[in-house]
């Protein structure tokens, strides 16, 4: 059966795009990123932007944006059996249209890749469809997904963190500024 991945999590003015590869079962099940009760992306984005996972989803999906972080998936659709990316079958994948995307979306400055899978797929199967594009910083970052249980959360957080801190404090001093001007 074939996965189809949400619609991106985004506003005009974003400056850091985080990439997974498709949804697993959990979450296209409840029609949210990372719903796995495991899965400590929400966890760590609580802690650096606010998208706390005890905010409802769309509150999550606020503090995201007005953090200036949109979120997608490599994949727009792929046959998978199950939630591991292991199982994605590489005859089957539609990637998302980067193309599109890089061109509504000029200042973004950074991919985050959540996890190895999420960078092969993009180099795979979307990097030579997007030449041209201005060079992009590019990250592979520690997965949050509950497989990768041989780095604790602590570890997950502390990565991510150090990966997303100019991003978040270029935010936070462009806030404190406004905030001072008025």
């Amino acid at each position: 059966m074939k996965s189809r991945c949400f619609d991106a999590i985004e506003r005009a003015d974003a400056h850091v795009l985080i990439l997974g590869t498709l949804p697993g079962v959990r979450s296209l099940e409840r029609g949210e990123y990372y719903a796995h009760p495991q899965n400590c992306f929400w966890w760590i984005m609580g802690k650096l932007v606010g998208a706390s996972p005890d905010l409802p989803y769309e509150g999550r999906l606020d503090q995201l944006r007005n953090s200036r972080i949109a979120l997608w998936d490599v994949c727009q659709a792929a046959e998978r059996a199950g939630s591991s990316d292991a199982n994605i079958l590489m005859a089957t994948i539609e990637p998302n249209d980067f193309k599109s995307f890089f061109a509504n979306h000029p200042q973004i400055e950074m991919i985050c890749f959540n996890g190895q899978p999420a960078a092969k797929l993009f180099h795979r199967k979307v990097a030579l469809s997007i030449t041209g594009l201005r060079p992009v910083q590019q990250q592979v970052l520690v997965s949050t997904s509950p497989a990768s249980a041989r780095v604790t959360r602590e570890e997950k957080f502390a990565r991510w963190r150090e990966a997303l801190a100019p991003f978040i404090n270029t935010r936070n001093r462009t806030l404190q500024k406004s905030i001072l001007n008025k």
